[in-house]
């Protein structure tokens, strides 16, 4: 029996669509990166880019756990000298709550050339309206 490799004219995309409001970040974060890499198809290749589309509702509700919301620090870096600003997660949500969601899945995806392609197909949005409706996505169970 030999191993099927998808080749990009073969792939499939479709459109998935959650829910944050109240589900962990991390574990929101896992379920999102595993689907935008393609890990939930049976032709599964590592490297091959089969993932599929996400659209991310309601970000601004996602939970963090324990003292998260005061003790975690997320930085941003410039790139000029002292241009690092350090913000914890309550001002980060306040001033961009689908940071928090975006930041999440892109450190739980492999850090190779497809990443951003991956994370291209990652649409969040902190409320419940979104334009991607005549893509008619599934809902994905977290």
């Amino acid at each position: 029996m030999s191993t099927t490799l998808v080749k990009r004219e073969q792939v499939r995309r479709k459109w998935f669509l959650v829910d944050a409001t109240g589900k962990p970040a991390g574990r929101l974060a896992v379920k999102i990166a595993n689907v935008l890499r393609g890990k939930t198809k049976p032709d599964f290749t590592p490297g091959a880019d089969n993932g599929d589309f996400v659209i991310v509702l309601n970000a601004e509700k996602v939970r963090l756990t324990g003292n998260k919301e005061e003790g975690k620090i997320y930085k941003k870096y410039s790139g000029f000298p002292s241009g690092l600003k350090l913000q914890p997660a309550s001002e980060v949500r306040r001033l961009d709550p689908t940071r928090i969601v975006r930041q999440a899945v892109a450190g739980m995806l492999p850090r190779n050339k497809s990443r951003s392609a991956q994370l291209k197909r990652l649409k969040i949005f902190a409320g419940t309206a979104h334009p991607h409706k005549a893509q008619t996505p599934e809902t994905l169970a977290v």
